[in-house]
This record gives C-alpha cells, structure tokens and sequence, in this order.
C-alpha cells in the first residue's frame, strides 16, 4: 500500500490493487480507516471510527491537495 502523504498524522495511501476502481485514496490513523473519491471531487466513500470533525479535517485536506492526489494516482495506475 504506497503511501502517497502524511499529513497531521493521518496516513494517505492507495492499495495497488485498486487499479480497476476509480481514483481514490485511504486515509489512517491508528484503527481507523476512510476510503474517499477523488474525482470528480472529494467525497467519502467508507468511514470506519472517524469522528464526523476528523472527517471534515481530511475532507479539507484532500480538497486541497486533489490535483496532487490525481497526478501521483495517474502516474502510479496510468490515467
């Protein structure tokens, strides 16, 4: 699972075998864990333990860094 980022100690990755779904990332933090789409913008997908502020911190985060996250998912999976 590469790790694309950490950021205020969440962890954000991708499972390399994800390649058949659309962009998105995995963000953790100790036991938790949340799937959220990149494209056509942030959205979450899964939440496992998150708090609902947590969320919306990552939600920023992720926002933010969006273009980023597509270009290391298209450079990693191919476009």
């Amino acid at each position: 699972m590469p790790t694309v980022r950490r950021v205020r100690g969440y962890r954000i990755s991708f499972y390399a075998a994800d390649r058949d779904e659309p962009p998105h990332v995995h963000v953790t933090r100790e036991k938790m864990e949340a799937k959220f789409w990149l494209n056509p913008f942030v959205r979450m997908a899964k939440n496992v333990g998150f708090r609902p502020h947590e969320l919306n911190e990552i939600e920023r985060i992720l926002t933010k860094d969006r273009i980023l996250l597509m270009e290391i998912w298209n450079a990693y999976f191919g476009p």
